[in-house]
């Protein structure tokens, strides 16, 4: 939608419901005007008095600009406006500002009835927008009703709040940016052989004096990584990282006693054996 049209075209929408919707004989005349404006004696009239930015829809990413797939823009300028909804009619000697609540009450049903301006009501300018137009009933402060017509220096009239939400104004022309290229083809990794995980499932010997050499052996070790702990004391783990077979020696100032030798492949398997140190 147009940024310097799009309020008017929601004003229009909603007189255009109004009438199209009211049921009263002889129909009223309905304006979009402040107070202040005379206009005819009956009718009903929509005073747009306040504008909010809605802080919600102003998180939204970037968003493909419409007409143009090739281009991304900023999220548009989400506004919540609020209108005031006030009847006019001639006073009678006996009944008062009757027939002005009729003109009132009429609009309410129809608001209430029509909580989403039908596409057929809608300013063409609005046919494509994005957000739906709602309406919403709303509790006036009377601090800021009294201050309404008192900036209009206009006596108080029996009038309601209603908030339409949502309005969103587009960037310029200029504001986008070309839309990323996109992927066109996702690769998928070979995968040569099925994926097996490392096990040691011996050491040998089992005992002997210290700075013995420790033989392990299992099953898909080759160009794994391997760590080897005797005790608290790692060690290094002898030879290429290939082949299912790798050594390493025991420290050879260990004491005689029972010592932990704990082996890690890769971090994918752990394995503890008990290794005595004899005299």
């Amino acid at each position: 939608m147009s940024a310097s049209t799009a309020l008017g075209m929601v004003s229009a929408s909603l007189r255009n419901l109004l009438l199209g919707e009211m049921r009263l004989s002889p129909a009223p005349d309905v304006t979009v005007l402040a107070p202040d404006e005379q206009s005819s004696t009956r009718r009903l009239n929509l005073f747009l008095y306040k504008l909010a930015e809605n802080p919600f829809l102003k998180n939204q990413d970037f968003t493909v600009r419409p007409g143009s797939p090739e281009q991304v823009v900023p999220a548009p300028l989400s506004l919540t406006l609020s209108y005031l909804l006030t009847p006019y009619a001639p006073n009678d000697p006996q009944e008062g500002n009757a027939a002005a609540h009729q003109l009132l009450g009429e609009a309410m049903r129809v608001f209430h009835e029509n909580a989403v301006v039908p596409p057929v009501y809608l300013d063409p300018g609005l046919a494509d927008a994005r957000e739906r137009l709602q309406i919403a009933g709303n509790t006036l402060d009377p601090e800021e009703l009294s201050r309404i017509w008192t900036t209009f220096s206009q006596p108080f009239r029996l009038s309601v709040l209603y908030q339409v939400s949502t309005v969103q104004l587009d960037r310029s022309a200029g504001a986008g940016r070309p839309l990323p290229n996109r992927v066109r083809r996702v690769g998928v990794p070979e995968v040569g052989a099925p994926f097996d995980l490392p096990e040691v499932t011996a050491m040998t010997p089992a005992a002997g004096p210290a700075g013995t050499t420790l033989t392990f052996s299992g099953t898909h070790l080759d160009r794994r990584r391997r760590r080897v702990l005797v005790g608290d004391r790692p060690v290094a783990a002898g030879g290429e990282p290939t082949g299912d077979t790798f050594t390493a020696e025991v420290p050879d100032d260990l004491l005689p006693g029972l010592y932990e030798v704990r082996v890690d492949i890769a971090r994918l398997f752990r394995r503890t054996f008990l290794y005595e140190v004899t005299p």
